[in-house]
Protein backbone atom coordinates (compact mmCIF):
# COMPACT_ATOMS: atom_id res chain seq x y z
CA UNK A 1 0.00 0.00 0.00
CA UNK A 2 1.28 3.64 -1.02
CA UNK A 3 2.00 5.59 1.93
CA UNK A 4 0.51 9.48 1.77
CA UNK A 5 3.02 12.24 3.11
CA UNK A 6 1.82 15.98 4.11
CA UNK A 7 6.17 17.48 4.54
CA UNK A 8 4.96 21.26 4.82
CA UNK A 9 3.53 22.30 1.58
CA UNK A 10 4.35 19.23 -0.33
CA UNK A 11 2.04 15.85 -0.30
CA UNK A 12 3.06 12.95 -2.27
CA UNK A 13 2.05 9.31 -2.53
CA UNK A 14 5.14 7.64 -1.60
CA UNK A 15 6.38 3.61 -1.34
CA UNK A 16 8.09 3.66 2.06
CA UNK A 17 9.05 1.79 4.90
CA UNK A 18 7.32 2.12 8.40
CA UNK A 19 8.82 1.03 11.10
CA UNK A 20 7.21 2.23 14.62
CA UNK A 21 8.11 6.47 14.86
CA UNK A 22 10.47 6.10 11.65
CA UNK A 23 9.40 6.30 8.13
CA UNK A 24 12.31 5.64 5.68
CA UNK A 25 12.09 6.57 1.96
CA UNK A 26 14.27 5.71 -0.82
CA UNK A 27 16.32 8.60 -2.96
CA UNK A 28 13.77 8.65 -5.54
CA UNK A 29 10.61 8.62 -3.53
CA UNK A 30 12.36 11.50 -1.04
CA UNK A 31 12.73 13.20 -4.36
CA UNK A 32 8.68 12.79 -4.95
CA UNK A 33 8.56 15.70 -1.67
CA UNK A 34 11.58 17.91 -3.04
CA UNK A 35 14.40 16.53 -0.41
CA UNK A 36 17.35 15.08 -1.91
CA UNK A 37 21.06 13.42 -0.23
CA UNK A 38 23.69 15.91 -1.07
CA UNK A 39 27.19 16.28 0.39
CA UNK A 40 26.50 19.50 2.11
CA UNK A 41 22.97 17.09 3.96
CA UNK A 42 19.69 16.85 3.36
CA UNK A 43 18.55 19.61 1.01
CA UNK A 44 15.13 21.07 -0.21
CA UNK A 45 15.79 24.06 -2.18
CA UNK A 46 18.21 26.27 -1.31
CA UNK A 47 17.66 24.85 2.66
CA UNK A 48 19.67 22.16 3.23
CA UNK A 49 20.11 20.66 6.74
CA UNK A 50 23.31 19.12 7.67
CA UNK A 51 23.39 15.53 9.45
CA UNK A 52 25.25 15.44 12.50
CA UNK A 53 27.83 12.44 12.24
CA UNK A 54 26.21 11.22 15.33
CA UNK A 55 23.06 11.34 14.00
CA UNK A 56 23.90 9.97 10.99
CA UNK A 57 22.91 6.01 11.08
CA UNK A 58 19.57 7.70 12.49
CA UNK A 59 18.81 9.65 9.58
CA UNK A 60 20.39 7.53 6.30
CA UNK A 61 20.87 3.94 5.89
CA UNK A 62 23.66 2.43 3.84
CA UNK A 63 21.42 2.38 1.15
CA UNK A 64 20.75 5.71 0.74
CA UNK A 65 17.52 5.52 2.43
CA UNK A 66 16.17 8.60 4.07
CA UNK A 67 14.37 8.50 7.69
CA UNK A 68 12.33 11.05 6.48
CA UNK A 69 10.72 11.01 10.36
CA UNK A 70 13.85 11.83 11.74
CA UNK A 71 14.53 14.24 9.63
CA UNK A 72 11.86 16.50 10.94
CA UNK A 73 11.98 15.77 14.49
CA UNK A 74 15.87 17.13 14.07
CA UNK A 75 14.25 19.90 12.34
CA UNK A 76 11.68 20.88 15.19
CA UNK A 77 8.51 19.58 13.15
CA UNK A 78 5.65 17.86 14.51
CA UNK A 79 5.16 14.54 13.13
CA UNK A 80 2.48 12.43 13.68
CA UNK A 81 0.99 9.26 10.92
CA UNK A 82 -2.08 6.78 10.93
CA UNK A 83 -0.29 3.20 10.69
CA UNK A 84 -3.65 2.28 9.92
CA UNK A 85 -4.41 4.55 6.17
CA UNK A 86 -1.00 4.92 5.68
CA UNK A 87 -0.79 8.60 6.38
CA UNK A 88 2.00 10.51 7.35
CA UNK A 89 1.82 14.55 8.43
CA UNK A 90 5.18 16.73 9.32
CA UNK A 91 4.22 20.12 10.12
CA UNK A 92 5.82 23.46 9.63
CA UNK A 93 9.47 23.66 11.38
CA UNK A 94 9.96 24.80 14.39
CA UNK A 95 11.75 27.81 13.63
CA UNK A 96 8.67 29.39 11.63
CA UNK A 97 6.10 28.33 14.25
CA UNK A 98 8.64 30.52 16.88
CA UNK A 99 8.61 33.24 14.22
CA UNK A 100 4.76 33.33 13.99
CA UNK A 101 4.27 32.84 17.45
CA UNK A 102 7.11 35.61 18.83
CA UNK A 103 5.09 38.25 16.58
CA UNK A 104 1.58 37.94 18.14
CA UNK A 105 -0.29 39.44 15.18
CA UNK A 106 -3.09 37.35 14.01
CA UNK A 107 -4.27 36.63 10.75
CA UNK A 108 -6.83 39.61 9.04
CA UNK A 109 -10.02 38.41 8.66
CA UNK A 110 -13.82 40.14 7.66
CA UNK A 111 -16.58 39.12 9.77
CA UNK A 112 -20.54 41.03 9.85
CA UNK A 113 -21.92 41.72 13.17
CA UNK A 114 -25.58 40.96 13.76
CA UNK A 115 -26.64 44.09 11.90
CA UNK A 116 -25.25 42.67 9.18
CA UNK A 117 -22.04 45.62 8.92
CA UNK A 118 -18.67 43.97 8.06
CA UNK A 119 -15.64 44.60 10.74
CA UNK A 120 -11.94 43.23 10.01
CA UNK A 121 -9.53 42.36 12.83
CA UNK A 122 -6.75 45.06 10.93
CA UNK A 123 -9.44 47.85 12.08
CA UNK A 124 -8.99 46.70 15.65
CA UNK A 125 -4.76 47.22 15.55
CA UNK A 126 -3.45 48.51 18.50
CA UNK A 127 -6.58 47.72 21.10
CA UNK A 128 -6.77 44.89 23.40
CA UNK A 129 -8.92 42.13 21.47
CA UNK A 130 -10.65 39.08 22.96
CA UNK A 131 -10.50 36.42 19.77
CA UNK A 132 -13.30 33.39 20.84
CA UNK A 133 -13.47 30.86 18.23
CA UNK A 134 -15.65 27.45 18.80
CA UNK A 135 -16.85 24.56 16.89
CA UNK A 136 -19.32 21.49 17.22
CA UNK A 137 -16.56 18.97 17.16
Amino acid sequence: MPTTVIFEDAVASVAAEAQDEDLWLAPSELARLGWALEPEGLCRGPLCVPIPPARRAELVRADGAVNLAALARHRGQVVVHDAERGVWVCGRAGEVRETTRRSLVAPDFTLPDLDGRLHSLSQLRGRKVLLNSWASW
